[in-house]
């Protein structure tokens, strides 16, 4: 009976503590979701899509908070490993700095290098920072099914100080340049949003549309914020669109459907907001370019918003009324011929190697100057009024790559400079064999009218063991971009309206620091003939086999038993050949020859004796002089 009653009082108990969760709940911070998409014209014919998402979390002290937005794996990662703020990118393609641009807020956050790049900061004790990274891309692994894991090693990974750009004593950084990236890796990062690629502007992410680019980048930024935690989510691809070339030198026209094989049916219902932008630049009057159609392209569709940058414009597209009966297709129809160029870093950064063999060598990076060189903002004017350009050079040595810091030289106009005009600062931490990677970061002082900057180092060429070398060896193996930054440039676009309810657009107008990447440099190493432990393997076997066979075949051979054995057969078929000779003599008129007499069983057992002893004796020889020369001394 009381079994009944209580079951009765489940469905009233469970409600009331439903309510109850709602009523204390009320007051928290609600969880935020927002989506945007950024086209932008690049001057090569080409076309830049920018996907952003934002996904904001109150602050929760409990473990294992139930999220109805904020992804649970993500907050779970940040409980248990206490992750303060953490990046993770995965590329395929270079970013090209001169084409599509350097020194802007999109190509500043969102240029990254080829492969995988993770970097995280911990809220954690100095002494439990490496243990706390190693479970970190335990865990990234298997969310993002990549080859994360690899980073754990001490080879893998280092600690910079401040060239890479945040200074903390907590921070690790690492780089799988050689990390192939495909849908295995976009679907799991597709499942941390909302509506996952189901509807919204997220959607649009059809496959071979994103891979078939010449550069895509996704990327994963972790945050913690005064008001909780801030996840974002941005996915850059640099496309190609189909258009016939009609003798004319214009801009190729494109639209959503063109681009990505898909229209937007819908805003995300999660989202708060829903956003679709086109940025243009070069444009010969931006001020005008407020209608649907002007002298120099038209739209398809009628923006709801116009913003005006000091070199670009920006149209708005609010997405909420679209649906399937009026789905948002935006297009872009060039009319005239328009030519731009974007902006610029101050220094455009390529690094190669030197010199030739498998034993030394040398790695050197290329400063050039750029255009907008002459039109460099922040100054350093304090210097005693001399105009100077900083610029942080942060890069992993593998520990294969036994670098000489001491033959470390500078040119300046092909000039050689002494390291106390221009290296201000360096921080060098030598690698060791097997157990660590080398890091060096450099601050260069360098004066305005500078054209070029080469820095030079030396390095020897380790050797590895053969459980250590990759299935495709004869390949070469990779060494990380090197970062370069210019800790008095930044960043950002100056919009005089306010833009706080438009994530994308704050976010850019926030200042980030101007950086690039260099490319990824492939060193050849001594490589051993993979062919010889097969080799090795095949004769060592054969002659064991020979020994062993031979060995088991004397010791279990019966000899009695085959003489008797003989001796029968001879008995049974001896008359019949005896009379079959006589036969043929007489016919050929020959004498009958006696048949020999048979040598008797104690010489024939003499005989295979002796020759047993000798195969016994022989095979034991082999085998003694090939184990005397096969040890090693």
């Amino acid at each position: 009976m009381s079994k009944l009653v209580l079951t009765r009082w489940i469905p009233f108990l469970i409600l009331q503590s439903f309510l109850l969760a709602i009523a204390f709940g009320s007051n928290e911070v609600e969880e935020e979701f927002s989506e945007s998409l950024l086209l932008k014209p690049l001057p090569d014919r080409k076309v830049l899509a920018h996907f952003h998402f934002e996904n904001r979390a109150p602050p929760s002290n409990s473990h294992g908070r139930h999220h109805h937005l904020f992804p649970k794996a993500i907050s779970q990662l940040v409980q248990k490993f206490r992750v303060k703020e953490m990046e993770l990118s995965f590329t395929q393609g270079r970013w090209n700095h001169e084409h599509w641009g350097g020194s802007d807020t999109l190509s500043s956050m969102n240029a990254k290098p080829v492969g995988v790049e993770l970097w995280a900061v911990f809220d954690v004790p100095r002494s439990e920072v490496d243990t706390s990274w190693k479970n970190l891309t335990h865990a990234l692994s298997g969310l993002f099914c990549a080859s994360i894991n690899f980073l754990e090693s001490s080879t893998s990974y280092a600690a910079p100080t401040w060239g890479f750009g945040r200074s903390s004593d907590k921070l690790r950084y690492g780089s799988l340049p050689r990390e192939a990236v495909c849908t295995e890796n976009l679907t799991p990062w597709l499942k941390l949003l909302p509506c996952r690629d189901k509807d919204g502007i997220s959607a649009l992410m059809n496959r071979p549309s994103v891979y078939r680019g010449f550069y895509h980048s996704q990327r994963l930024h972790l945050s913690m914020v005064h008001s909780g935690m801030l996840l974002e989510q941005s996915l850059t691809v640099v496309l190609q669109p189909d258009t016939v070339y009609d003798g004319k030198d214009l801009q190729p026209s494109w639209s959503l459907s063109s681009l990505f094989g898909r229209k937007v049916v819908g805003k995300c219902v999660l989202a708060k907001s829903s956003n679709v932008y086109l940025q243009m630049e070069g444009l010969a009057h931006p001020e005008a370019h407020t209608l649907l159609k002007n002298e120099e392209f038209e739209l398809s569709t009628q923006p709801d918003r116009t913003l005006r940058e000091s070199s670009s414009v920006l149209f708005i597209f609010n997405i909420d009324k679209s649906s399937d009966s009026q789905p948002f297709d935006l297009g872009l129809t060039w009319k005239l011929t328009s030519k731009w160029s974007c902006k610029q870093a101050p220094l455009h950064a390529s690094r190669f190697l030197m010199g030739s063999g498998n034993e030394r060598g040398a790695i050197a990076i290329l400063l050039k100057a750029t255009e907008s060189q002459e039109k460099l903002s922040g100054r350093d004017l304090t210097n005693g009024g001399r105009c100077t350009i900083k610029a942080n050079v942060f890069q992993i040595f593998p520990w294969y790559v036994k670098v000489y810091y001491h033959t470390l030289q500078i040119f300046v106009d092909q000039q050689q400079n002494t390291s106390s005009e221009v290296l201000k600062k360096i921080n060098v931490s030598p690698s060791a064999d097997k157990m660590s990677s080398g890091m060096m970061e450099m601050m260069l002082e360098l004066p305005c009218e500078v054209k070029s900057v080469a820095i030079s180092i030396e390095y020897d060429k380790g050797f590895l063991h053969i459980d250590e070398y990759p299935p495709d060896a004869n390949q070469g193996f990779d060494i990380p971009s090197a970062l370069i930054s210019f800790p008095d440039h930044h960043a950002s676009l100056d919009f005089k309206e306010e833009l706080s309810k438009l994530p994308l657009l704050s976010k850019f107008k926030e200042k980030s620091l101007v950086r690039s990447y260099t490319e990824v440099l492939l060193v050849p190493l001594t490589t051993p003939d993979f062919s010889m432990p097969y080799n090795v393997i095949t004769i060592t076997c054969t002659v064991f086999a020979l020994y062993f066979g031979s060995l088991l075949n004397a010791l279990r051979r019966r000899i009695g038993e085959e003489e008797r054995f003989l001796k029968s057969k001879g008995k049974k078929t001896g008359g019949l050949k005896q009379l079959l000779s006589r036969f043929t003599a007489k016919i050929r008129g020959r004498p009958v020859e006696s048949p020999p007499s048979e040598p008797t069983a104690a010489a024939q057992s003499s005989v295979l004796s002796s020759k047993l002893l000798f195969k016994i004796i022989l095979v034991a020889g082999v085998a003694a002089a090939w184990q005397y020369f096969s040890t090693d001394k």
